[in-house]
């Protein structure tokens, strides 16, 4: 439930005999003068990964001649973001994967993931740290026929941190010799949401972050307005409602976690103590599409 993991990597372009890259690239742009060009502030975390056989020789015989370094690929990132005219993460997603393709002709494709660093404004010229959820893109291209195809783009938010006092119920489920919890009719639910989504069209990815916003206003609506008998239930409509109201987004993927603190002390009704609930938690998905 964090943005992107350590876990294996995947293209959908197919299996990859050899990939390698650069991670945990940060990169943040201001724009002090905000009367002209993009957004005062941009912030990114990327990860660059690049694959092909002109990279094999290094991986077989420590041959480095067709190398790009990876500290080369931090310093192309880091400093192609002041050439990026855009402030957002699809856009900037295709502004460097094509930009690295065609300044490195033997890469025989590129993905990019970035991951926003959130700071919302708090007066003028001045920004604080937001979140926690933060938004990210996957884009991947590869050559086709001597030009760059997209393979995939994609859109996401992970970690959404969501706590509702009330209006959520959970009862009627199996009862048998390992049941312990009890109906519950009315309680608080700390819930965690990780979303992510494709596009019915290339085309329709490159938005200027318009679904992005619109994909965080439909989570929060729904969550503070919707009492459920699950949390089964608020993810379905969650990604109902994005089906119905986003015509750009072709499949939704959520995944939610119950992390509903215990309680501690207090009337439940009223006035409860709670801390953080332990370690196991309750994980749930969700696959929705056209």
């Amino acid at each position: 439930m964090t943005p992107p993991d350590n876990s294996p990597h995947r293209f959908a372009s197919g299996w990859k005999r050899n990939y390698y890259g650069k991670g945990d690239v940060i990169v943040y742009r201001l724009n002090r003068n905000a009367a002209t060009g993009p957004a005062p502030f941009f912030g990114a975390n990327v990860l660059l990964l690049i694959y092909g056989d002109a990279f094999w020789p290094t991986y077989t015989t420590g041959d480095n001649a067709g190398l790009v370094a990876t500290d080369s690929m931090k310093n192309f990132v880091q400093r192609e973001t002041a050439n990026f005219p855009g402030s957002h993460l699809e856009e900037f997603c295709q502004f460097l994967a094509t930009k690295f393709l065609d300044t490195y002709p033997h890469a025989a494709g590129a993905q990019i993931t970035a991951t926003e660093i959130p700071y919302g404004a708090v007066g003028e010229s001045s920004y604080a740290p937001a979140g926690p959820d933060r938004a990210y893109s996957r884009l991947e291209i590869a050559r086709e026929g001597g030009a760059n195809g997209t393979v995939e783009i994609r859109s996401g938010i992970r970690g959404f941190r969501l706590l509702r006092l009330g209006g959520s119920a959970f009862f009627g489920f199996i009862r048998d010799q390992y049941t312990t919890l009890p109906d519950i009719q009315d309680r608080p639910l700390h819930m965690w949401l990780d979303l992510e989504w494709s596009y019915t069209s290339d085309a329709d990815a490159l938005n200027n972050g318009v679904v992005t916003a619109a994909v965080r206003a439909i989570v929060k609506e729904i969550f503070c307005g919707f009492e459920s008998g699950s949390i089964q239930q608020i993810i379905y409509q969650i990604g109902a409602r994005v089906l119905e109201q986003i015509p750009a987004v072709a499949q939704i993927d959520l995944e939610a976690n119950n992390r509903t603190w215990d309680a501690v002390a207090g009337n439940a009704a009223s006035i409860g103590i709670y801390t953080d609930a332990r370690p196991p938690y309750g994980c749930l998905g969700l696959s929705l599409k056209r």
